[in-house]
């Protein structure tokens, strides 16, 4: 069996965001789809308040589902202050920030699974940029420091998305996480194909770009992985 999910379902990890922040009513739409087919929650560093955050993270635990944190940060005070939130909230998983040996350190000390960023990012929403060996090797070197995986924003690359797709998941020995603008079947065909661990959607459900239904949605992208 791979690391990378093949043979054993690529997950989905359903984001209470849009346009990469917290919706503020993520509490209250976790409750009404708790139920559903999701094992694995998501949020982002912005949009609730710590306390907030704290409650939610409860919730999604509570009901045996693993809790995401992705945290859009680029400068190593801030991705610290992201990972010192992930303590705080208990989570399971932490995406996203630029690689810094201290919060892979920080998530080690913790317990937390790491899973930054690879190649050049910015924004927010962010946009991936950079060449697809580089990006391969650099997530080569943070695995060998003991990151779990990589959060690859591969349909947020100016580049060749398929491509990177293709090549990062079968070069990468690692999990490996889709994220950020996988909004339609089509894409998520594109990653079927390529097996990765697990893939993010967050502001397709509330654009209802797989259903009417904000619960239902998620059960039926869970039905066609």
């Amino acid at each position: 069996m791979s690391v990378r999910g093949k043979g054993d379902g690529t997950e989905l990890i359903a984001m209470l965001t849009y346009n990469d922040r917290t919706v503020p009513d993520a509490p209250e739409i976790f409750e009404i789809c708790k139920d559903s087919d999701v094992k694995y929650w998501g949020f982002k560093e912005d949009g609730l308040s710590l306390d907030k955050m704290k409650k939610l993270f409860g919730s999604i635990k509570a009901c045996g589902k693993t809790a995401v944190l992705e945290v859009v940060a680029y400068t190593e005070e801030l991705c610290i202050q992201g990972a010192l939130m992930a303590v705080d909230c208990g989570c399971d998983i932490l995406m996203g920030t630029f690689f810094f040996d201290s919060v892979n350190e920080l998530c080690k000390k913790h317990g937390i699974r790491y899973m930054p960023f690879v190649g050049d990012v910015c924004g927010r929403p962010s946009v991936l940029e950079g060449d697809i060996d580089q990006m391969i090797a650099q997530a080569e070197s943070y695995i060998e420091k003991g990151a779990y995986g990589i959060d690859l924003l591969a349909y947020r690359y100016t580049g060749d998305c398929g491509e990177l797709i293709r090549r990062f998941v079968s070069e990468v020995d690692a999990p490996v996480c889709i994220a950020g603008s996988v909004n339609s079947y089509e894409r998520i065909d594109e990653i079927k194909k390529a097996s990765p661990w697990a893939f993010t959607i967050g502001s397709a459900f509330f654009d209802h770009a797989f259903g009417d239904d904000y619960c239902k949605q998620m059960n039926l992208v869970c039905s066609y992985i």
